[in-house]
């Protein structure tokens, strides 16, 4: 569990979600859920996790984003993912933040574009908060399902591990299905 709640911290403060996506590691986590109240501490983990990163990407955008964004880092991200996340920003608002909890890159940038544009730290905490809450629940709900069906089938199905990874598989076709259409839908926000 804190593996979890510190990879998704790092995610969204420092980028390192670009290279490890969190997902992967709350899914992981996830399947070791064997009650409700695991579920619930894990979910709780992992949502501390993902404000605590996305506070910390907010403070280092406001206090050292121009630094960030010009650095060999920044460079590497490209100016034209720094370009759209502050396009994104401008026409959308706070949708904006909610939404890039499920964009691919946005997830990243947005925070230390948020702190870049002087944004209220309280609007963007409360429009970052329910984005955290919803994606910690969609991924702990599919990865904690499919191994407690797993252990349901276990000693009577040889093919239960099958079944396992069609949940996960499925689950994760679904997610990556729906930031797909989501991106499809805001990638007009981005350009400008």
């Amino acid at each position: 569990m804190l593996i979890a709640g510190v990879a998704i911290m790092l995610e969204t403060s420092v980028l390192v979600g670009l290279i490890v996506p969190g997902d992967t590691i709350v899914i992981v986590s996830a399947t070791a859920v064997t009650s409700v109240p695991e579920a619930l501490l894990l979910g709780s983990v992992v949502v501390a996790g993902a404000l605590a990163g996305e506070s910390l990407g907010y403070a280092i955008g406001r206090w050292a984003g121009p630094h960030v964004r010009a650095s060999r880092l920044g460079s590497w991200i490209g100016e034209r993912n720094w370009v759209r996340a502050e396009v994104y920003l401008r026409r959308r608002g706070g949708i904006a933040i909610f939404l890039s909890r499920f964009l691919p890159v946005m997830h990243s940038l947005v925070p230390l574009t948020v702190g870049m544009s002087g944004y209220p730290y309280r609007r963007f905490i409360a429009w970052t908060l329910p984005a955290c809450a919803l994606w910690t629940t969609i991924y702990i709900s599919i990865a904690a399902g499919a191994a407690e069906t797993y252990r349901d089938l276990a000693d009577s199905a040889h093919w239960a591990g099958y079944v396992f990874f069609g949940i996960i598989a499925l689950g994760l076709v679904a997610v990556l299905g729906g930031k797909q259409i989501l991106h499809w839908f805001e990638h007009r926000h981005m350009k400008d």
